[in-house]
């Protein structure tokens, strides 16, 4: 008799947000390359379905800041997690992949695991950077995590998870990224023009907190460079008619919806924290960080934030080469605007920053990120039954990182 051909694998994906989506999407043709049979489904955003996983839940409905926010959210969060809980009990893929988002997504683990099915954590919980108890709920429920940022791996290691450093999905979404001459081009901006781009977020909460600051400032910009122009990064899942709303009177904007060619044309960016500011950082585009919640929601976070910075290539690097404007005292337009003036008039402020972000190319990995992933995931289905034991090469916990363990 023939050889039973092999079963379809069946790879549930779980990612929320657009940061989510986007790796998500990049795991997701990966595994299409790999593996064309295989049926993808979860939740996830435009770029998931683009690749082909079957939605059964929208990741652009899933987008909460802060600790007030995600309290007004809980019932539709419950709902959500309630349908796929459903979705992994009747549908039993041979692996559940999670991505970030590990409020929600270690819910979901639970019933996974309780299931029997292997559980791979893409983009793992930031256990460095506040909630290190989580790691005792990544051991219980995790059966691999794919490691972003090599000084991961060795805090997994430490508690005993089985783990692999992969690279940061950034490394392959900026591939093809324009050159500063072509994005200026293709935005229609000259050579010796002050370009500032804006990246007001990719959340309607961020949108509608932190763009009229934002604008703000950049109208005081405006006043003090009248020939600066300004250019805004819209997030895949933002409109510009969300901004625009926000925007009202003040100084030419142009709203742009390719946000590589905005980082790498930008002269200085004024940037809400998140993962947007870690390519910029690798574009090589020096920027001001503003971040703003609400007041339960900055008590809650200074409570339990474990280190002093919240922008990703402060963090990576170690130490503040970013200006953030954090509290809610900070996070005002007069203290952005003159973070920003600072950083412009003050002789080498900027090569500095551009300086000190040539170190981060290192410590995030080479491109080929998705496909690294996708082939772990795809031996976790073909592995026999039980916890894998971590694989690679021991990496040694960097120092600055090391009382975050």
């Amino acid at each position: 008799m023939p050889a039973e051909s092999a079963r379809r694998p069946v790879v549930m994906l779980s990612a929320g947000e657009a940061s989510g989506d986007l790796h998500g999407g990049a795991l997701a043709a990966a595994l299409r390359r790999l593996a064309p049979e295989a049926r993808l489904f979860g939740m996830g955003g435009e770029r998931m379905a683009s690749a082909g996983v079957e939605l059964l839940a929208d990741a652009r409905d899933m987008a909460v800041v802060g600790f007030t926010e995600a309290v007004r959210r809980l019932p539709h969060l419950r709902h959500t997690l309630a349908e796929l809980r459903k979705a992994l009990r009747s549908q039993r893929p041979d692996v559940l992949v999670t991505i970030d988002y590990p409020g929600f997504n270690l819910r979901l683990a639970e019933v996974a695991r309780d299931a029997g099915i292997p559980v791979v954590y893409f983009v793992p919980p930031q256990i460095w950077a506040w909630r290190a108890g989580r790691i005792r709920v990544i051991r219980e429920r995790v059966t691999l995590v794919l490691a972003v940022l090599p000084f991961e791996r060795a805090l997994y290691r430490q508690a005993k998870v089985p783990v692999e450093f992969v690279g940061h999905p950034i490394a392959d979404a900026l591939v093809g990224a324009p050159s500063r001459a072509d994005a200026r081009r293709r935005l229609g901006l000259g050579d010796g023009d002050l370009v500032i781009g804006l990246l007001p977020g990719s959340r309607p909460q961020e949108i509608a907190r932190l763009t009229p600051i934002i604008r703000d400032a950049a109208a005081t910009l405006a006043s003090r460079h009248p020939n600066a122009r300004f250019v805004l990064a819209l997030a895949p899942t933002v409109s510009a008619a969300d901004v625009t709303a926000h925007l009202g009177a003040g100084p030419r904007i142009d709203l742009v919806s390719d946000a590589h060619a905005v980082m790498r044309a930008s002269d200085l960016l004024l940037a809400t924290s998140g993962t947007a500011t870690l390519e910029a950082a690798l574009l090589g585009t020096p920027m001001v960080v503003i971040y703003r919640l609400s007041w339960l929601s900055q008590a809650v976070g200074h409570a339990v934030l474990r280190i002093p910075w919240v922008s990703l290539p402060n963090i990576i690097l170690g130490r503040g080469v970013i200006p953030e404007l954090f509290l809610r005292r900070e996070a005002t337009a007069e203290r952005l605007a003159a973070s920003a003036i600072e950083l412009i008039e003050t002789p080498g402020a900027l090569e500095a920053q551009r300086s000190a972000f040539r170190d981060l190319a290192a410590e995030i990995g080479e491109p080929g990120v998705a496909q690294r992933a996708a082939a772990r995931v795809l031996s976790v289905i073909s592995a026999p039954p039980g916890r894998p034991e971590g694989i690679g090469v021991p990496v040694t916990l960097t120092p600055r990182l090391a009382g975050a363990s």
